[in-house]
């Protein structure tokens, strides 16, 4: 996986090509290749994916520019990320959206949803992956001074909340709902459905990470 932590495909890459060098090796030596990432640049390394056992998974929690902005102010566009995603499902490499984090009264709106969701299914997406936020230990009295309005509305969201391994989640029967809605929505449009650290393995149609896609794809169409 590229990568969990931290995007693989910073600015700086553009200038010194080090997650492409790492893939050109991965793929050389034919290790399945899972990408997750809130950038356009993933669609330059298309030539390497097709020649691989390749998934691109990407983060798309709205479609709204202005909550983008809010909320991931130096990633690219929403518009912009569905355009390289559209790009590379167009080249037979599966593609998944993450929807993650979903943050009540932010991004939780179903039809801001549906809007992920419709886009996703239009370009040829196969996979919706979801989970809600998890605030850790120091995140709201900075947010207090920045942003009131929202921390009053996180605050009240998360009030009756649950610590978990260090994180605190929403209300169980909150996120479940939340989940189920979202779920709804995904599988009207024809797609598969993961939730990924909720505690629900119910709701979900496939492997959270993607990597159901990630097995059997070596065929005449990602070689031509």
């Amino acid at each position: 996986m590229l990568s969990d932590t931290t995007d693989p495909y910073q600015p700086m890459e553009k200038e010194y090509g080090i997650t492409r060098r790492c893939l050109e090796i991965l793929a050389k030596h034919g290790f399945p290749l899972l990408i997750l990432t809130k950038s356009d640049l993933v669609a330059r390394d298309i030539d390497i994916f097709r020649k691989n056992r390749t998934v691109v998974s990407m983060t798309v929690t709205t479609l709204r520019e202005e909550t983008a902005k809010m909320v991931e102010p130096y990633a690219a566009p929403p518009d912009v990320r569905f355009s390289a995603l559209e790009k590379i499902s167009n080249k037979g490499i599966p593609t998944v959206v993450r929807i993650d984090p979903l943050i009540p009264t932010v991004n939780s709106d179903e039809k801001d949803l549906e809007a992920v969701v419709s886009r996703a299914a239009e370009i040829g997406v196969k996979q919706i992956t979801a989970a809600t936020m998890k605030i850790v230990r120091g995140l709201l009295p900075p947010l207090r001074a920045d942003n009131p309005k929202l921390f009053d509305r996180l605050s009240k969201a998360y009030a009756n909340g649950e610590w978990i391994s260090g994180y605190k989640y929403l209300h169980r029967d909150i996120r479940l709902e939340l989940l189920r809605r979202l779920r709804k929505v995904v599988l009207e449009y024809g797609l598969e459905f993961a939730t990924c650290r909720e505690g629900f393995p119910q709701l979900s149609t496939t492997i959270c990470d993607g990597t159901a896609f990630c097995r059997d794809l070596l065929t005449t169409s990602t070689q031509k």
